[in-house]
């Protein structure tokens, strides 16, 4: 976990989809690497913390699982939860392997771009359906910048340090011309 990172920080692991059926399961997809491993964290829980879904069981469906929860709900009861995102505190995961990192992990690191004179923090990570970008609030104010989050683009990630290296962050927040970017 970064310096930054807050370790009650509420993660979104999945979504209920709905009731299955009439004898009160539910199903769930899945947001984990391992789609599996969301059930192995005991109980589901809101967005303020509550708890909402605790799993006894749980096999795959088409897309999603058929869980048997623990709680006794109705048909009715799962389907007005539909959309309910599920979440588990940050501490809950398991520690990331060897230079890997969770993206939660990013939020709130200084960005540098270069030297060691601090240009930004990471506001956000972003993806709007093709991969990954830094949403960079500048150190200077005003816009929030959107960086690939590449190796090219963003080679040093030192969460130990909390800190993140973006060599052309002055090109990324500079005004685009006919839509160019660096490449």
């Amino acid at each position: 976990m970064s310096k930054t990172s807050n370790p009650d920080r509420l993660i979104v692991v999945g979504v209920i989809k709905g009731a299955h059926g009439v004898r009160g399961d539910v199903r769930v997809k899945s947001f984990t690497a391992d789609p599996d491993a969301v059930f192995t964290y005991g109980a589901l829980l809101d967005e303020a913390g509550k708890p909402v879904l605790t799993p006894r069981s749980a096999r795959p469906g088409k897309d999603h699982f058929i869980v048997r929860p623990a709680e006794q709900k109705q048909k009715e009861d799962w389907d007005g939860l539909r959309g309910t995102l599920l979440h588990v505190p940050r501490a809950q995961l398991p520690a990331p392997e060897k230079d890997e990192f969770y993206i939660e992990d990013l939020v709130g690191l200084s960005v540098f771009s270069g030297g060691n004179v601090p240009a930004g923090t990471v506001k956000a990570v972003q993806n709007f359906g093709a991969d990954d970008l830094l949403e960079v609030r500048l150190a200077a104010g005003g816009e929030t910048v959107l960086v690939p989050f590449t190796l090219a683009d963003v080679p040093t990630v030192d969460l130990a340090a909390g800190r993140i290296v973006i060599p052309t962050l002055e090109d990324w927040a500079a005004p685009a011309e006919d839509g160019d970017r660096p490449d």
